[in-house]
């Protein structure tokens, strides 16, 4: 049974990521294509964190980095944050980075989320390596592109570690930019047992036959002035989920452009990144969390 998931799984990956990667348009290279994309947008941004972002969590938390997996023999570490007063195990997020990697900008958006409340778990997929600049991360997102394998079994690690370690009674995903992506492509491998994914303009796909077998709602949130994930991409993605009946919200956010939630870069839009943060929240609520007993 074990065996038979594992293939399923790496054929949906490997699949999905054509797929995802071929969406802002036909190349001999689409994966390097949508990199590219990403280059241009975030042309003059840096990855270092903002005191635009610098927002208390509601309540305190305790973070610690440690070791949630081993891919090729390799531990892989990443920021797990709770609140501090958490008595039972709490619904859990899977938090998947920018192409900046897991830096303090991220690990400060995972104190944010768990002091609402959650297991925030703010995964990996760059082996401890962060970028400052558009061409750092350009090298680090070409690296994930050329071993995917590794991405994969990090995130199917992570679902394991907060079901079977931290004990959460479900788990969403969370990601923005190539997180966002990502979080798509966690929904993908875990369609019937995933709670839910929040993806912040992330690479998206309008192949019927990928999304057929997904069943986790999905919160999309985009940009109208995002020129790598543009909105008529954003609309073919839309109408799939429509046609096929899916459980899903995309909001695309007028005249703002990619990354407008990210504080340390050119694009931001504090109104908007406020807005979508309470969107994201309310949705993580709905679909988190056990409704209450009727008395």
């Amino acid at each position: 049974m074990l065996e038979s998931f594992s293939r399923r799984l790496l054929a949906c990956s490997a699949c999905l990521w054509v797929c995802l990667l071929a969406a802002c348009g036909g190349t001999d290279d689409p994966g390097r294509e949508n990199v590219d994309a990403m280059t241009r947008e975030h042309a003059g941004d840096n990855g270092r964190p903002s005191a635009a972002g610098d927002t208390a969590p509601l309540t305190d938390v305790i973070g610690e980095t440690l070791p949630y997996a081993e891919v090729d023999n390799h531990l892989v570490y990443g920021y797990f944050v709770f609140p501090i007063d958490m008595v039972e195990p709490l619904p859990a997020v899977i938090m998947i980075h920018e192409w900046w990697g897991l830096n303090d900008g991220l690990r400060a958006m995972a104190d944010r989320l768990a002091g609402e409340g959650y297991i925030v778990l703010a995964v990996d997929l760059f082996q401890g390596q962060t970028a400052e600049n558009p061409d750092g991360a350009r090298r680090l997102m070409l690296e994930v592109l050329e071993n995917q394998n590794f991405a994969e079994e990090n995130i199917q690690q992570a679902y394991d570690f907060l079901l079977n370690t931290a004990n959460a009674p479900s788990v969403a995903s969370l990601g923005w930019c190539f997180g966002g992506g990502w979080s798509l492509n966690t929904a993908l491998m875990f369609p019937d047992s995933l709670s839910a994914a929040v993806m912040y303009y992330g690479q998206v796909t309008s192949d019927e036959e990928q999304l057929q077998d997904l069943n986790v709602p999905i919160l999309g949130i985009f940009a109208e002035q995002d020129r790598g994930i543009p909105v008529s991409s954003v609309e073919d993605f839309e109408g799939a989920l429509q046609r096929l009946r899916k459980n899903f919200t995309i909001r695309i956010y007028p005249e703002v452009g990619h990354a407008f939630a990210n504080p340390s870069g050119n694009s931001y839009n504090a109104a908007a990144a406020a807005d979508a943060w309470q969107l994201t929240l309310d949705f993580l609520a709905q679909h988190l969390r056990s409704p209450a007993p009727s008395t």
